[in-house]
This record gives structure tokens, sequence and C-alpha cells, in this order.
């Protein structure tokens, strides 16, 4: 590749980072724009970060300039070819700085280097305003150059911008030097609380967006449960009215009053739900999943033995009574059911055992037991230092396990904020 082409190709690649820089500075405007429109304060996170910020400090080189163009200098052509070399490398390694594999890259590093050799030998050659170059090149080495040496590589810079100063002039040596290191270390302080900033703001938006999804799942969980559950006892319910209508009216009546009462109690739950304020009671559950497996002429058979438990650990256990008992109702094929709740040596333990096929014709699940039900039940109980095992029987059937610990009030009351309580017992139908 000719030099003419390696020009061209140069200028292409500033011409596409300024395009670039003013894309995301037209973004940058509409977010802050928008932002007032909506009555926020809008964060001033400052413009995209490019190499055009670093640009302006070229005009330390003016003297230079200025020196070439009175004729004070010996040699123009080669001062004017070296100031042009200096400035193309100066905007070469500015802006890859801004980009991390950039920066790192050999490249980068090579330009950086070529750089001090190039102020060296023009500051040797010419001194005065030629010395300018020093500081530049420290501005460039403090956003290119990161770490832990980048106070080791300010100091030699300094000093050797100072040395070369002394050397050549005899006089501001220490304003050279000094101005080379304030200008490396300054520039990769601020270069780096600015990437450190923005890192920080992309790592909350991200935090932000699972902090969405988590919500999302947990309400769909939370509908899942109890929709699932509730639309069993519908369908159900609406089977039983269909087979005794025909020779019992006033059965199928009682089935369509309790359909009826478990909607509109569906209802009141789905809008708590929505709000996430839901508190009830183990005993309600029982008392429905009583209802729900006789009317699938499924015998319950509910044992309940120990101290009372806390609100917390009643919901949640209420959540396995629903999902279990749905369960059973839905695929089991059983002709008995039976739960049992135990409270002692601080552990609270549910037992929902059914005489079925013992399988779960539920949606398969990679990880954890059971179908999405389980799963969700599975990890609700595992944050609050519990668990939950569900299996064929060892005599046939199906079992569901849950344990939870109950003097870890504080670890279930965390938990029971994220998922719904179980909801109060039906209650008769009212006229609306």
């Amino acid at each position: 590749m000719s030099w003419r082409q390696q020009v061209r190709c140069q200028a292409e690649t500033w011409r596409t980072a300024r395009a670039q820089w003013r894309e995301e500075m037209e973004r940058f405007k509409e977010k802050q724009k928008a932002a007032r429109k909506n009555g926020e304060v809008p964060e001033h996170a400052g413009p995209p970060p490019s190499g055009f910020a670093l640009l302006p400090w070229l005009l330390m080189g003016m003297g230079s300039l200025s020196n070439l163009l009175q004729g004070k200098t010996a040699n123009p052509l080669i001062g004017g070819f070296g100031l042009l070399a200096f400035n193309s490398l100066y905007i070469y390694v500015t802006f890859r700085s801004f980009r991390k594999e950039a920066r790192q890259a050999t490249s980068t590093r090579v330009a950086l280097v070529l750089m001090g050799l190039l102020t060296t030998g023009l500051a040797l050659g010419y001194g005065g305003n030629w010395l300018m170059f020093f500081p530049l090149l420290g501005l460039a080495a403090g956003a290119v150059l990161r770490g832990p040496w980048l106070g080791r590589a300010g100091i030699l810079l300094a000093c050797f911008a100072g040395a070369v100063s002394w050397y050549r002039d005899g006089s501001d040596a220490i304003t050279i030097a000094y101005g080379t290191f304030l200008s490396t270390m300054i520039t990769a302080a601020i270069l780096s609380l600015s990437e450190a900033v923005r890192e920080l703001r992309a790592a909350r938006e991200e935090l932000a967006r699972r902090a969405v999804e988590k919500e999302r799942l947990r309400f769909s969980r939370d509908l899942h449960d109890l929709l699932g559950h509730t639309l069993s006892v519908i369908v159900v319910k609406s089977e039983a009215a269909r087979r005794v209508a025909p020779r019992d009216l006033d059965a199928a009546l009682s089935q369509i009053s309790d359909i009826e009462s478990v909607g509109r109690q569906a209802l009141t739950e789905i809008r708590e739900a929505v709000t996430g304020y839901r508190e009830g009671s183990l005993a309600a559950d029982l008392a429905r999943a009583r209802s729900a497996l006789k009317a699938a002429a499924i015998e319950p058979v509910v044992r309940q033995s120990g101290a009372p438990l806390a609100p917390q650990t009643e919901t949640l256990l209420g959540w396995v009574v629903r999902e279990a008992v749905t369960n059973v109702v839905r695929h089991s094929d059983a002709t008995c059911c039976e739960i049992t709740v135990d409270s002692a040596a601080g552990r609270a333990r549910l037992t929902v055992t059914d005489d079925g096929s013992g399988t779960v014709a539920a949606e398969p699940c990679r990880e954890g037991i059971g179908g999405t039900g389980l799963k969700g039940l599975t990890e609700r109980l595992a944050a609050a230092g519990g668990s939950l095992s569900a299996g064929p029987a060892p005599r046939g059937g199906f079992t569901v396990t849950a344990e939870l610990p109950t003097e870890a009030l504080e670890l279930l009351a965390s938990t029971a904020h994220t998922a719904p309580t179980a909801p109060t017992a039906p209650t008769a139908p009212t006229a609306s």
C-alpha cells in the first residue's frame, strides 16, 4: 500500500469516527430533551467520549507553526514534515485511546513510541517553542497508558522532557517537566474517571433491566399458580354440574353456585395479586382443596398437627397445597388424596400423597423438579431456607413434600412479599 493510499485510508477512518461522534452526540441531545420534556432532571453525563475532545490541545504547537511561517526555523522542510508527522501521530493515538481494544493494541503503543522519538528529535534540533511538544506527548501518553505503570511512566517522561529542555536551551526545563507530568496524570485521571462513570451507568441500567425482568417473571409465576388452581376448580365443578344436572338439579345448582363463588374470589385474588398485597391462611387453602377434590370424585383426607404456623410459613405451604392438589385433580386419576401438615422440631412439613398413576403430566423442566408450577415452588422454598421434593410414592401414586424452618421468620418474611399468599375461604355468592 502506497503512502497516498495510507493517507486516504486514515482520512476515511477519521471521517467515520467523526460521523459516529455526531450520531452519538445527537442521541445524547435527544435524551436530554426528552428528560426535560417529561419533567425529569437530565443526567449530565457529558458528550460521548471521542478524540475530538483532545484536538484543541494541538494549539500548543502554534508557536512552532509560527516559527515556520516567519522563516525563523532552519531547514523548514524538515520542520514542516516533522510538525505534520507529529500532529498525525497525535490524532491517531488520541482517537484510538477511547476504545479499550484499540488503546491496548500494539500499533497504538508503537505510534506513541514514534511520537516520543519525533518529539525528542524536534526538541533537540530546534528547541524553543518546539519543546511544547513534550506536554502534548504527555497528554497522548496519559490517554493511552492506564494502570499501575502510569505514575512511573509520567515521572520518567517528565524527567526526560526536563533533561532534554535543559540540554537544549538551559532554561524552562522545570516548566516543561512540570507541564509534561501534569498533562500526563490529569489526562489519565479525567479519562479514567469518565470511563468508570459510564461503565457504572451502564451497569446500573443493566441491573434495572434485570430487576424488571425478575419482577415480570415473578408476576407471571404468581398468575400461573393462582389461575391454574382456580381455573382447574372451575373446570372440575363445571363437569360435575354437567354430570348431575339431568338427574339432580339442586346438586347442579349447588355446583354452579360454587363456580360463581370461585370466580368472584378469583377476581378479588387477581386484583390483590396485581397490587402485591395478599394475606391468607393455610386453613383456607385446605378447605378449598377439599372442595376441589370432592368435586373431582377424589376422597380428601386432611391431617394437621403441631404448633400454629407463622403467616409467612402458611403462605408458602398454601401455595404448595394449591399446586399439588391442582396436579392431582388434573393428572393423577386418583381416588384418594391425603394432605398432612406437621409442625415439630423447628420445621414445618407438608405432604400431599395420592393413589393415582404416579406421574405428573406437567410441562417438562430441565432444572428442578416437575413442571413450571413445581419449579417455581422449589425456588420460593429454597429462598426461604426450605426444600421441595416430588416423585412417585413407594406404594404407588405420587407424593409432594415441602419442608420449611419455622424459626427463620425474618427470612420467610423477605420471601413472602415476593409471592402472593393464599386466598381466604370462598364466601357465599352475593348479588352484584
